[in-house]
C-alpha cells in the first residue's frame, strides 16, 4: 500500500505546479518592447542620411529651370526616405557583424532594442513609399534611379560585396553618389554631364574618406571578419590608395567650374579644398596610420597618436564634400553665381 500524503505536502506540490504554470505562461507571453522612436530613427542612419539629403538638395537647386518647390520638397523627402530605408535594410542584414564591432554594437538591432524582422519590414515599406513618392513628384525616370540606388546599396554592397572583397566600398560607393543625379532627374526629367560629374566626385571621394576611418578602426573590421582594405591589403597599401584617390579627386572636384555649373565661389572652394585634401593624404601616406593594431574605439575621433593623420583626413573629408555642395547651393540658390571665365567643357555639359 502506498503511503498516504499529508494535506501540507499536497498543498506544497500544488503551489509548485502553479509556479511552474505561471513561469511557462510568462515565458510564452510577449515581452514588452524596449524600442523607442529614436531607435527606429537610428535604424535609418540619420548621419549618413543628412549628407545624402544635402547633396541632393544642392543637385536639385543647381539643376536648370525654375522648378516647383512643393514637388522639390517631395523629391528631397523621397530621397531622404530612400536613404533611410537602405540604412534600415543594411542594419537588418549586418546585425551579426555589427554586434562584433565596438563602433556599431550599440545600434538598435545588435543591442536588442529592435527586432531584425522589424528593421527589415521598416526598410521594405519605406523603400516602397519613397519610390512611389518620387514617381509622383519627379517622374518615373527619377523613381527608377532612386529604386536602383536603394537596391544597389542593400543588395550589391551590403549583401554581396561588403563581406567578399576589399573593393566593397569602391563599387558600393555608387549608391551614396547617385542622390544628386536623382534630384536633377526629378527636376529636369533627365541627366546631363553636370549631374554625372557630381556623382563622380562623391564616388571618388568615398574610398579615401572611408579608408581613413578604416585605418584607425582596423581592429574592429578584423574582429568582425569584414575584408576592408586595411585588413585585406594592410595599412601601407591602404595609405597609398588613399593618396592615389586624393590626387584623382582634386582635379575632378574643380570640373563643375569648367562646365559652367560652378562659378567663382565653387572654383575657389574646390581648388583650395582639393589641395588641402591632397596635403592631408600625403600626411597619411607618410604616417604609420593603421599600424597600431588595436581594436577601434566607439568614438570616431578618439585615436592613438600614430593614427591622428588618418583621423584628420577623415574629419576634413566630410567638410570638403559639404563645402563643395554648399558652394553650389549658395551660388544657385542665393543668386551669387558669377561665371568662371574658363569653361572648356561648357558645350559638353549641355
Amino acid at each position: 500500500m502506498a503511503p498516504r500524503r499529508g494535506w501540507g505536502l499536497v498543498f506544497q506540490e500544488s503551489l509548485l505546479v502553479s509556479d511552474a504554470a505561471l513561469n511557462a505562461e510568462a515565458k510564452s507571453a510577449p515581452k514588452p518592447s524596449l524600442s523607442s522612436p529614436r531607435d527606429y530613427l537610428m535604424l535609418m542612419k540619420p548621419r549618413v542620411m543628412s549628407l545624402v539629403v544635402f547633396t541632393a538638395v544642392a543637385g536639385y537647386v543647381a539643376a536648370p529651370g525654375p522648378g516647383d518647390w512643393t514637388l522639390g520638397f517631395a523629391t528631397i523627402l523621397a530621397i531622404a526616405c530612400g536613404a533611410g530605408a537602405a540604412g534600415a535594410l543594411n542594419m537588418w542584414f549586418d546585425a551579426d557583424i555589427d554586434a562584433k564591432m565596438r563602433r556599431t554594437m550599440g545600434r538598435p538591432v545588435p543591442a536588442g532594442r529592435v527586432a531584425g524582422e522589424e528593421a527589415l519590414m521598416l526598410g521594405l515599406v519605406v523603400s516602397g513609399l519613397a519610390v512611389t513618392m518620387m514617381a509622383l513628384a519627379g517622374g518615373w525616370f527619377a523613381a527608377a534611379l532612386l529604386a536602383f540606388t536603394i537596391a544597389f546599396y542593400a543588395l550589391v554592397y551590403t549583401m554581396w560585396l561588403k563581406r567578399r572583397t576589399p573593393h566593397n566600398i569602391v563599387i558600393g560607393g555608387l549608391a551614396g553618389a547617385l542622390p544628386p543625379a536623382v534630384a536633377w532627374a526629378a527636376k529636369t526629367g533627365g541627366v546631363t554631364l553636370d549631374p554625372w560629374l557630381l556623382v563622380a566626385i562623391i564616388f571618388l571621394w568615398t574610398p579615401p574618406h572611408f579608408w581613413a576611418l578604416c585605418l584607425y578602426q582596423k581592429g574592429d573590421y578584423a574582429a568582425a571578419g569584414v575584408p576592408m582594405l586595411p585588413v585585406a591589403a594592410g595599412p601601407r597599401a591602404t595609405r597609398m590608395q588613399i593618396l592615389i584617390y586624393a590626387v584623382l579627386l582634386a582635379p575632378l572636384g574643380v570640373a563643375p567650374a569648367l562646365t559652367g555649373l560652378g562659378g567663382w565661389v565653387y572654383a575657389v572652394v574646390a581648388g583650395l579644398g582639393g589641395a588641402l585634401f591632397v596635403f592631408l593624404s600625403v600626411r597619411v601616406a607618410l604616417s604609420r596610420a593603421g599600424e597600431q593594431g588595436a581594436v577601434g574605439a566607439a568614438d570616431l575621433y578618439a585615436v592613438a597618436k600614430g593614427d591622428k593623420a588618418a583621423r584628420d583626413l577623415f574629419a576634413f573629408s566630410i567638410g570638403y564634400l559639404f563645402l563643395l555642395f554648399a558652394a553650389l547651393l549658395v551660388e544657385h540658390g542665393a543668386g551669387l553665381y558669377a561665371p568662371f571665365p574658363f569653361t572648356p567643357l561648357l558645350d559638353m555639359a549641355r
